[in-house]
């Protein structure tokens, strides 16, 4: 037999065995077994004991598994069906029993509840991960999708339609359900994203886009997903999300708009304006009869409107003529808030060059056309200056140079008008540009004069004062007079310094002049106070810091202020003006009737004196009119207690109509050019001789 028989004592000595025990127990003979008991070899020795009590008690045949430890060690799972022998007086004789190796059945029962608890754990993890998959899809945000590629069944969850304004049962579970609603626009992109991904070109599909909800209206989506794949195979399943992106799009969108938008006007700002003008620079480049042109626009006289009304209303007129720009070009043009008042326009693809003009035309008709604001009608004017694409054109700031050279052209000539950029005008302003450096050195070089034209009293004929005019030795160019460097010293702000140094050698000669003449009416010098220099906030205690320094009386000067220096700050003027003459310096209206309407303002201006204007009294005689011009501002200033001084009196009879309307005080070439400063006492003395 292939199972083991023995018979033992009660100790469990083995009395007998056949061979299949001794084999099973890894013996030859039994004679080896002779040491051994049976608890010996029982890995639990005590199960021994327990087993041949329930024999001895019970009777019968009983079945035990237990381990046995062989003699060399090894140990064997084994089923032992025993039972007991007894004497006739119920003694226990002697066991027998069989005994079955089942160590490998027990090992595969044991494997197979390990395999049985894996796959119970396996199972429970299984369900544990589908209900956090259930609990996830009916929780999340957002949609899930689920998908064989190419098959037309698609797994779309409850979210994914809700997301759309579809109810589940509204939306079917197909893969055109999605495709069909993606904006047209998407529909190549997206298609491309998911073949990318299935063929492994991506590791991840994701994808923004389009999709139409059920009310017509389009929302932004992020769709992500993974394919399923077997190395070398293409993907069997791909699965992910979709999420509804369409806040995040909007308020990148409104950032995007920010960036590149004027936050008043909400036109194009700066920056955009010089990318779309890169872009036809560009178009240039590859096409050269391509054309094009830019407009760079400034409004006249903004800053005093700006000033007068206030900055509100400044601001509701930026962004009315921002409203009639945008009616003036077409679609594909740009109108562009290039900062403060100034505006630009890029007018792209025209026809020919007098297309450009024709827009300006337009935008000239368009601005000037009043403007309600706060209530109360406001006028304004805007220069334009034009420059026109060329193949010589490189870059944008090129253009944006010569547009802006035409519009400091637009404004020389006398403003509300545009000019085309030509190279004569880059020739000027690099001729203003290397006239603006040699104003920087002219001063530490001492370049410049200060000349002094008589002043005469009409009823005496004496003189009894001076002006004081600045000239410029240049080494290259001779002696310039003020209407060929003073625009510029008051553009580049270097007529504070100039100015500071004229109004002190002014005095200083004046001292020296009045020093020498004891005994005689001591004169005066009139000096002009630029209007950058008149805005100093300073001014006063410069004006104050020269009077000390020089010794000369405060009575003795007199402050040259043009009409409309005055006008465009008129309330903080009027601080100035009376400081000033708390000084006891006088102040002169300079060139008055031909700037602003100042008549409302006229009496509350602490001046001293008007002086007419050279251009009214140079035609006096030619056309009646200026005469009556002359006599009503001679009338008005004796009306209100002020002096009056006529300039540029060039001929006899201007003298005598000028005398005739009772003008106090005159000057011009009739009786003296400006002479230099050296050149004083010796014109004093003519006059005096004369006299």
């Amino acid at each position: 037999m292939r199972e083991g028989i023995y018979s033992s004592d009660e100790q469990g000595h083995i009395l007998d065995c056949n061979p299949a025990f001794l084999q099973m127990l890894g013996v030859s003979t039994l004679e080896e077994l002779a040491g051994y008991a049976a608890s010996d070899m029982m890995v639990d020795p005590g199960a021994r004991e327990l087993e041949h009590d329930l024999i001895a008690r019970d009777g019968g045949v009983r079945e035990f598994e237990f381990r046995l430890r062989r003699p060399d060690g090894q140990i064997l799972t084994v089923l032992d069906s025993c039972t007991v022998a007894r004497n006739p007086k119920t003694q226990v004789q002697h066991y027998h029993g069989i005994l079955i190796d089942i160590t490998e059945r027990k090992e595969a029962e044991q494997a197979l509840q390990r395999k049985q608890e894996e796959l119970r754990v396996s199972v429970a993890a299984l369900k544990a991960s589908e209900e956090r998959y259930t609990l996830a899809v009916a929780g999340a945000n957002d949609g899930i999708w689920d998908w064989v590629p190419g098959a037309e069944v698609m797994y779309l969850s409850p979210r994914w339609k809700e997301m759309l304004g579809y109810a589940e049962a509204e939306v079917e579970g197909r893969a055109d359900e999605w495709f069909s609603r993606v904006h047209p626009d998407d529909q190549d992109t997206l298609r491309c994203a998911f073949d990318e991904h299935l063929r492994g070109a991506t590791p991840l599909f994701e994808h923004e886009h389009r999709i139409q909800h059920r009310d017509g209206s389009y929302v932004w989506v992020l769709a992500r997903g993974l394919a399923v794949r077997e190395r070398g195979r293409p993907a069997t399943r791909i699965a992910g999300s979709l999420t509804d992106i369409t806040e995040r799009k909007r308020a990148e969108l409104q950032l995007q708009h920010d960036a590149f938008h004027d936050a008043l006007t909400e036109l194009p700002n700066r920056g955009l304006f010089d990318d779309l003008l890169g872009r036809s620079v560009g178009k240039l480049r590859r096409q050269p009869d391509y054309l094009f042109a830019v407009l760079y626009l400034d409004l006249d006289r903004f800053r005093v409107l700006n000033e007068s009304l206030g900055h509100r209303h400044g601001d509701q007129l930026l962004i009315a003529v921002a409203k009639r720009l945008q009616k003036c070009i077409r679609p594909g043009d740009t109108a562009a808030h290039l900062g403060g008042d100034e505006f630009g326009v890029l007018l792209d693809g025209l026809k020919e060059p007098a297309d450009a003009t024709l827009v300006a035309d337009r935008i000239h008709r368009e601005l000037s056309l009043p403007y309600l604001l706060g209530g109360q009608e406001v006028f304004t004017t805007v220069s334009i200056g034009i420059a026109l694409s060329a193949p010589a054109y490189e870059r944008p700031e090129q253009l944006l140079r010569d547009a802006d050279l035409a519009l400091y052209r637009a404004k020389a000539l006398g403003k509300a008008r545009s000019e085309v950029f030509n190279l004569g005008m880059h020739a000027l302003a690099v001729a203003q540009l290397e006239l603006e450096t040699d104003l920087r050195r002219a001063l530490e070089r001492e370049e410049f004069r200060v000349y002094y034209q008589p002043i005469v009293a009409m009823d005496s004929g004496a003189v009894v004062g001076f002006e004081a005019l600045a000239r410029w030795q240049h080494p290259a160019r001779g002696l310039l007079e003020p209407a060929a460097f003073i625009a510029a010293a008051e553009e580049t702000g270097f007529i504070l310094p100039l100015g500071r140094w004229v109004l002190q050698e002014a005095c200083r000669m004046l001292q020296g002049v009045n020093a020498s003449r004891p005994g005689e009416p001591p004169l005066s010098v009139n000096v002009n106070l630029s209007p950058r220099q008149f805005r100093q906030p300073d001014i006063v205690d410069e004006v104050r810091q020269v009077l000390e320094e020089t010794g000369l009386p405060p009575a003795c000067l007199r402050l040259e202020i043009t009409e409309g220096t005055v006008m465009e700050h008129a309330e903080p003027a009027m601080a100035t003006l009376a400081a000033l003459r708390a000084l006891g310096v006088q102040v002169h209206l300079d060139d008055f009737g031909t700037g602003y309407s100042s008549l409302s303002y006229l009496p509350r201006f602490d001046i001293d004196t008007l002086k007419i204007d050279r251009s009214f009294v140079s035609n006096m005689a030619a056309r009646g009119d200026n005469a009556e011009i002359v006599g009503v501002i001679v009338t008005l200033a004796h009306n209100l207690g002020l002096q009056v001084i006529a300039e540029g009196v060039e001929t006899p009879e201007q003298l005598e109509m000028l005398r005739d309307l009772k003008c106090g005080q005159v000057q011009g070439f009739l009786f003296s050019r400006p002479v230099a400063a050296e050149d004083v006492p010796g014109l004093l003395a003519t006059a005096h001789a004369t006299h």
